[in-house]
């Protein structure tokens, strides 16, 4: 029997990751959430006030949310007790939930640490409140998943949310730095590869000690050069869900860069959804509606180029096609920028829902029968094509609304610098005919 034991690794001395071996002992020794575990930190205040609510850990992969848990209940002296909500069901948490009743009765607390905890159904987070509030548990939940989204607002009402970072350079550095005093030898590498290793791990520390392991395994007689080092591990794609904050967050920022009329961050952005996958024709759609939202009539141009890069990618697919999409990016980017005909829109609708059904004025009526004529339906419309300077100024809003509203202003730059002047000649010829008003 022992023998099989040993040739399935589990005996006391099997190897164990790297990862795991340069697990923290301490909350001290976490890197890179200082501002949650210092002193003066929500995790630093609890554990010296020697009290620990109930929290929700939200952070990207890798960063140290399981291991601060299994930290918070050593320290805090409670026994920790983990499941995941992956593999986890109505039934294990009703067993979890006796274990921390059975330890009370016997005077002895319970951190229960839920992994993935957005992934309980509504129900299932329903059934935390009443354990947490009695005390049986303190429940430390971690998700990679915004939780204002994903969690009951009752969960969350007694739950303090903390944000985890994810990791810099500077604590990727510490991480390489324990692993290479474990080893007793330092990465094989060049300061510029040591630089593409924190790059390839993306912020996630459990991935970047992975990769040192496979770099400690390679043993390569001569520090490896960046080139070399993308031949010998696999990058990984960058973390993104195409239906999940990370999406939006990205989409927000290049849609901001438009507006804020910064073609390289804009670029930046773009290069960076293309790069994980994002669909380039939900990329084309932004654009466009960016062409419509932001610029508008400042640049009528701006939308035919967006709606062109979409053709161009039609035709072209990728790669090729994307760099319609970054030219149009650019072209917005660099355009006059001008909301007035968004703003306009949204002011007409709020006052055509407030005005309900109110008639047209009788003289912009077409008057096609004798009794359409008889009630005065397009008596005293004037032609516009035949009045001075093509315009009429006659009213063409409802009789019974007194005051005109106006709704769209055109910004001083661009197409609608010219826009606005033509405007104010021609809304002053209509005030003049309604008597000044």
């Amino acid at each position: 029997m022992a023998d099989l034991f040993q040739s399935a690794g589990l005996e006391s001395e099997a190897p164990r990751p790297l990862a795991d071996r340069l697990r923290p002992k301490a909350l001290s020794e976490v890197v890179g959430q200082d501002h949650l575990i210092s002193e003066t930190g929500p995790l630093g205040r609890m554990l010296a006030q020697h009290r620990l609510s109930s929290v929700i850990l939200w952070g990207p992969p890798g960063v140290g949310k399981t291991t601060i848990a299994r930290l918070l209940a050593g320290e805090a002296g409670l026994e920790f007790d983990a499941i995941s909500a992956v593999f986890s069901g109505v039934a294990d948490l009703k067993k979890a939930f006796d274990r921390a009743r059975a330890r009370r009765a016997s005077g002895k607390g319970t951190l229960l640490f839920v992994d993935e905890i957005h992934r309980f159904n509504r129900a299932q987070q329903d059934g935390f409140l009443p354990v947490a509030e009695e005390g049986i548990i303190t429940l430390v939940g971690a998700t990679t998943e915004n939780p204002s989204f994903e969690l009951n607002a009752a969960l969350l009402s007694r739950c303090q949310v903390l944000v985890l970072k994810r990791l810099d350079a500077e604590a990727m550095e510490k991480l390489m730095a324990r692993a290479e005093a474990l080893e007793d030898k330092p990465l094989p590498l060049t300061a510029d590869a040591r630089e593409g290793l924190i790059a390839m791990a993306d912020g996630d520390g459990r991935y970047l000690l992975n990769l040192a392991e496979e770099i400690f395994a390679l043993a390569p007689e001569q520090p490896l050069e960046p080139a070399d080092l993308a031949g010998a591990l696999q990058r990984r794609a960058p973390v993104y869900d195409k239906d999940r904050e990370e999406h939006y967050n990205l989409i927000s920022a290049l849609h901001k860069s438009v507006r804020g009329s910064d073609p390289d961050a804009a670029l930046y952005w773009l290069a960076r959804m293309l790069g994980a996958g994002e669909d380039p024709l939900y990329l084309a759609r932004r654009i466009v509606r960016m062409a419509n939202e932001d610029i508008g009539l400042a640049d009528p141009g701006a939308v035919h180029a967006a709606l062109a890069a979409k053709d161009v990618y039609d035709f072209l697919g990728s790669p090729e096609g994307e760099l319609a999409l970054a030219q149009a990016v650019v072209h917005l980017a660099c355009a006059p920028k001008s909301n007035a005909v968004y703003k306009a829109w949204k002011a007409a609708q709020r006052s055509a829902k407030e005005t309900g059904s109110l008639m047209p004025p009788k003289h912009i009526l077409n008057a096609p029968t004798k009794l359409m004529k008889g009630e005065g339906y397009g008596k005293g419309y004037e032609y516009d094509h035949d009045a001075e300077g093509g315009v009429s100024g006659q009213d063409y809003f409802p009789d019974e609304m007194k005051d005109r509203p106006v709704f769209y202003q055109p910004k001083d730059g661009g197409r609608e610098a010219q826009l606005k002047e033509r405007l104010e000649t021609w809304r002053a010829l209509r005030r003049e005919r309604r008597g000044g008003s």
